[in-house]
């Protein structure tokens, strides 16, 4: 075969690879992490898991505990999941369907939770950015204005205007010559196999065949080398199942573009225009319905969080969760797209008002409409002892300098009840982090594992997800069950008890997280990348709680 095209063929392979931000194009001879990785522990294991496991075998030991209600502020949750349905949160005060607020709490019938997202007869589905709608609001504040001849206020907002059309613009475009160089490659890969196929006149040939192509053309001797690289992974397998693994990442992928041009970055598009909704309106908390909290798709994101925090531990069916004796809150405010402000400050206050003392919240955005809402509905849900959780994001960068909205940088008594999660991988060594994790020595508290999670997806089905939105609830979790062993903890201890137990490995050259662009690695010290320099380790964590109890 002809070496001479091995760049070309590499950068080909690294799209590929990296067909979108958090979306690897994964076949099944790809190395995949054990199944319930999280649990596990370095010293029975080698793994950096939680040590959920070990802590039940010889701390929990069947001690109960008391109920801990985790409020899951996401996508929804399938609450008729069978690894669900029996942690439920239930809202005793509420007559099912008898349509009237039992409870005069607000909400009508809000058996296991609420969704801000829609009310009667409709739901919202696809969102814009927060991004789209700054540039939508900005485009009609100043459309047909003279710039020369506004106020000095006003001129302040048009600077901001300018700032914020460069970067919709500049977003804009790239996704959609991301879309198209996507669609191109994807031609190209399938033209290399039907040249390679009808060269060998095998339609799904191994590795061990391609040693058979002996040509003087360029093009073939390309696609042989694109294939060698692929398929020398397991020279036993042959292309079709790289070819079915292809077939099921081109759909996500083509998806993911389409619907970002479609929907979140389209101005013109807001799913509630006619539906009487106010995202300016912070006086009233109380809309929305108790619909779609039983799920199909569209729900995959937060069952999947949900399984993760507290999937039954008692039965044995697909998982456990590293919580027992929890009571899961199902909150539906995070859409495909970016979520309004006025939904997660609705959303928070729900949680806090109906007895969650976790909140797990596996969203963020890179701008934010109304954060001084936000932060005074996370200071009245403190106030009333929820700690949140929240994931810190998966663009491989460093929010000490970027922003990731919410976030509590402006608060340093909010902060004492607030953990920012990184994302960890299964591997030890320099690969501990994952490559997409956000990090910040300042603003992120901790790590946990976010790497090929397997747990709940809608359908009583299981399936492994990525992201520093596993994390999040890993923790949500730890925290959940120190709680609910060492119920006179406050918010604010379980934070310190967290941070103090973490497996620390501050000391540990690891690469610096890049969110898949194609940079030089880089290598730094895990310490770096968080405040603790550690891994959340709920064995240590609950040995540390006794202690601070008595």
């Amino acid at each position: 075969m002809n070496n001479t095209n091995i760049y070309y063929i590499m950068t080909k392979i690294k799209f590929l690879l990296s067909l979108a931000t958090g979306i690897l194009l994964s076949f099944q001879i790809s190395a995949q992490a054990p199944k319930g990785w999280q649990h596990l522990s370095y010293s029975q294991d080698s793994i950096y898991g939680v040590e959920s496991t070990r802590a039940y075998d010889e701390l929990v030991k069947g001690e109960p505990g008391v109920k801990v209600i985790v409020a899951v502020i996401d996508s929804g949750s399938d609450i008729q999941h069978e690894d669900l349905n029996s942690v439920l949160w239930t809202n005793k005060g509420e007559i099912a369907g008898d349509g009237i607020d039992n409870d005069k709490n607000g909400y009508i019938d809000d058996i296991h939770g609420w969704s801000f997202l829609g009310g009667e007869g409709y739901d919202v589905l696809e969102e814009t950015l927060e991004l789209t709608r700054n540039y939508a609001r900005y485009s009609k504040q100043f459309e047909g204005k003279d710039p020369k001849k506004l106020s000095r206020k006003d001129k302040k907002d048009y600077k901001k205007f300018q700032e914020i059309k460069i970067a919709f613009e500049k977003e804009k475009t790239e996704t959609q010559e991301q879309y198209d160089g996507f669609n191109t490659q994807i031609h190209d890969f399938m033209r290399n196999y039907n040249l390679i196929s009808s060269y060998l006149d095998i339609e799904n040939f191994k590795f061990n065949d391609l040693s058979k192509i002996n040509s003087q053309d360029s093009i073939i001797n390309t696609g042989a080398s694109m294939f060698a690289m692929i398929l020398q992974r397991d020279t036993t397998v042959s292309v079709d199942v790289v070819m079915q693994g292809m077939q099921k990442r081109v759909e996500k992928v083509d998806s993911y573009f389409s619907e970002k041009l479609e929907y979140n970055l389209n101005p013109e598009w807001n799913p509630r225009a006619d539906k009487g909704y106010n995202e300016a309106d912070f006086k009233n908390f109380h809309y929305g319905g108790n619909t779609y909290l039983v799920g199909g798709a569209e729900n995959g994101h937060g069952t999947h969080c949900a399984g993760i925090i507290g999937a039954d531990r008692s039965n044995d069916l697909g998982i456990k969760g590293v919580a027992s004796n929890v009571e899961l809150m199902t909150i539906r405010a995070v859409p495909n797209g970016d979520e309004h402000d006025r939904d997660i400050a609705a959303a928070m206050r729900y949680a806090a008002d109906n007895g969650a003392r976790v909140i797990s919240m596996s969203y963020g955005k890179a701008y934010s409409y109304n954060k001084k809402e936000v932060d005074a509905a996370i200071k009245y849900a403190i106030k009333k002892g929820v700690l949140f959780v929240h994931a810190a994001g998966n663009d491989g960068k460093n929010i000490d300098v970027e922003n990731n909205f919410p976030n509590v940088k402006n608060s340093k008594s909010s902060a004492k009840a607030w953990i920012e999660v990184g994302a960890s991988s299964w591997k030890t060594g320099k690969d501990l982090p994952a490559v997409f994790s956000n990090y910040g020595q300042k603003s992120v508290d901790l790590f946990a594992p976010g790497v090929d999670i397997y747990s709940s997806v809608p359908m009583s089905d299981y399936d492994s997800y990525s992201g520093t939105s596993m994390a999040c609830p890993a923790v949500a979790g730890v925290a959940a069950l120190v709680m609910s062993q060492y119920p006179k903890l406050s918010a604010k201890d379980v934070k310190k008890v967290l941070m103090k137990s973490v497996t620390n490995l501050k000391d540990l050259d690891v690469k610096l997280p890049n969110g898949r662009r194609d940079e030089e690695e880089k290598i730094v010290k895990f310490g770096t990348l968080s405040k603790s320099g550690g891994v959340v380790n709920v064995y240590e964590a609950l040995k540390l709680a006794k202690e601070m109890s008595k």
